[in-house]
């Protein structure tokens, strides 16, 4: 397992009520990376974070709220560790801003600033969120009801396989994803999305390999490249996307989104979230 010991996670936590662009602790992707993929990248994407708890002042010092969603792409040189985004957030409370505008342009400029690569930032008015998300689930075949045996609960690759004699195009998809933080062994919980084209993945052994990530220690966007990687090798589609959508905690959720094509994910907000 990676060694993120030097992260804020499991530490005393100061809180400021000022802001301060300097809680943000990147991670460098390579960290993670280098032990799995070498050279380039076998994918395009991005991870779409959505904060529900963004909040400051205006200059008469009324609090303003919206929630916030931030796609920062894969091939960024970091990740940006969440306790640190969360306490980088919570640092603009008490702060004074003129508009919603600068806001939007400050946060822009830091995480990008932190991350290493120009980080897309929207603010969405509540009423204007709920209007453009649905909760949904696209078209496509829930694995979750499988009358399989379940054995594993560490990644196992060779779980996975294909019939190459038979070609589809379809999407697969499981709410019984759980993973673990590498630092604090909390539980983080998911939905996995597959859809691909190519030879057919055997349904029972895609369910199975799944499960076994349940005892597994990583963050989001290193597991969601694992899958995709191991889907690859074990499946060989011609195209695959592999998205994963986290619940949320401490008011952040993570969305790693990988694919051999599509640069950014569906529009998706499944029941959990």
């Amino acid at each position: 397992m990676v060694d993120y010991s030097e992260t804020e996670l499991g530490r005393e936590t100061a809180y400021s009520d000022q802001y301060d662009a300097a809680l943000l602790q990147p991670i460098a992707r390579s960290k993670a990376r280098q032990q799995a993929q070498g050279g380039s990248l076998p994918f395009v994407g991005c991870d779409v974070w959505t904060a529900f708890e963004v909040s400051w002042l205006n200059t008469e010092g009324l609090p303003q709220v919206a929630i916030g969603e931030f796609s920062f792409p894969c091939t960024s040189d970091s990740i940006i560790e969440s306790k640190s985004f969360k306490l980088y957030l919570n640092s603009i409370i008490q702060t004074s801003y003129d508009s919603k505008h600068s806001v939007v342009q400050l946060l822009t400029h830091d995480l990008s600033a932190a991350c290493g690569a120009p980080v897309d930032v929207v603010l969405y008015e509540l009423a204007e969120y709920a209007g453009f998300y649905a909760i949904s689930e696209p078209q496509g075949s829930c694995l979750d009801q499988r009358p399989v045996i379940i054995d594993c609960y560490h990644p196992d690759k060779s779980l996975l396989s294909a019939s190459p004699e038979h070609k589809v195009s379809e999407t697969l998809y499981s709410h019984l994803l759980k993973t673990n933080c590498p630092v604090t062994d909390q539980p983080d919980w998911a939905s996995l999305y597959i859809t691909y084209s190519g030879p057919k993945i055997d349904a029972d052994g895609l369910l199975k390999y799944i499960v076994s990530y349940r005892q597994h220690q990583d963050f989001h966007e290193q597991c969601v490249e694992q899958i995709f990687s191991d889907i690859m090798l074990r499946c060989n589609p011609s195209e695959l996307s592999v998205y994963a959508r986290y619940m949320r905690r401490g008011g952040l959720d993570i969305n790693p989104f990988r694919s051999t094509s599509m640069t950014t994910p569906p529009a998706l907000r499944q029941v959990r979230q």
